[in-house]
């Protein structure tokens, strides 16, 4: 009876020890570790989403305000475009921030083109429009800083700079004359997120340069060389406004040949 019993109580206590050891138990511990981590995590980002979410609606409500009250009569409340002015559905925000971040819009007066005058909203204002028509309809958004630093390759920078964009803005950026009263305008001095902003969306006579045309990467480096050319004025002397053949041509015509005439006056008059 005794080693009965002994037997029995050895049984039961390799059963407990076997019991607490299964793998169910093993698996049973680890989910209710991951649902409650996951509660945990669940609970802290739907906070955080639904600030965020306050924050974007906040901005793009007075967004909206700002376009009604100044965009609204060429636009359109509904951003479908007039006869005065075209659709902005589908510009995306990087167009909107461009455009007014530059001061072209709102339009003073109609023209040719719209040019670059004193920005009439702040940082903040113009960050509001941007975002209120980006919620309209998708569409380019504003640049990463990453791409905007100036950091890139200026070789390579200058080559597409020379292949893409010279032949409007000049290869020293200096702007040009187009047809009908347009033109490129100068790129000194420009930001570079305006820089990154117009090749992406292609303002007034411009082609836009997606990233099928030319990449991120590519933006990046011609906005190196354009900050190059900022740091790095002309070293061969005085640049006649880096317009090149034409203010050279016209230097040799005006300076040079009349140099030659006086100086045959002069002789002329003293051999008299």
């Amino acid at each position: 009876m005794r080693i009965g019993n002994r037997n029995s109580m050895v049984n039961s206590s390799k059963a407990r020890k076997t019991g607490r050891r299964t793998p169910l138990a093993s698996v049973a511990l680890l989910t209710i570790g991951l649902l409650a981590t996951g509660g945990v995590y669940a609970l802290f980002t739907t906070t955080a989403s639904a600030e965020t979410s306050t924050a974007s609606a906040a901005t793009v409500d007075e967004g909206e305000k700002l376009f009604a009250a100044n965009c609204a009569t060429c636009h359109g409340m509904n951003l479908q475009g007039t006869t005065e002015a075209p659709t902005l559905i589908g510009v995306g925000a990087a167009a909107v921030d461009f455009q007014v971040g530059t001061g072209r819009m709102p339009l003073a007066a109609s023209g040719p083109q719209a040019e670059e005058k004193p920005v009439q909203f702040t940082d903040e204002q113009v960050k509001a429009l941007a975002a209120y028509v980006a919620s309209i309809s998708a569409g380019p958004g504003i640049p990463e800083d990453e791409y905007l630093q100036g950091d890139g390759d200026t070789a390579l920078g200058a080559e597409l700079f020379r292949i893409n964009c010279a032949m409007c803005h000049n290869v020293a950026g200096a702007g040009g004359a187009l047809t009908e009263g347009k033109f490129a305008p100068s790129l000194k001095g420009v930001e570079a997120v305006h820089v990154y902003e117009a090749m992406e969306t292609g303002p007034q006579n411009m082609p836009v340069f997606n990233d099928l045309n030319l990449s991120a990467e590519d933006k990046s480096n011609i906005i190196s060389y354009l900050k190059f050319l900022d740091d790095n004025p002309s070293p061969g002397g005085f640049d006649l406004g880096n317009l090149g053949p034409v203010s050279e041509g016209l230097f040799i015509w005006i300076f040079g040949l009349g140099a030659i005439v006086a100086i045959t006056v002069w002789l002329t008059a003293k051999s008299n």
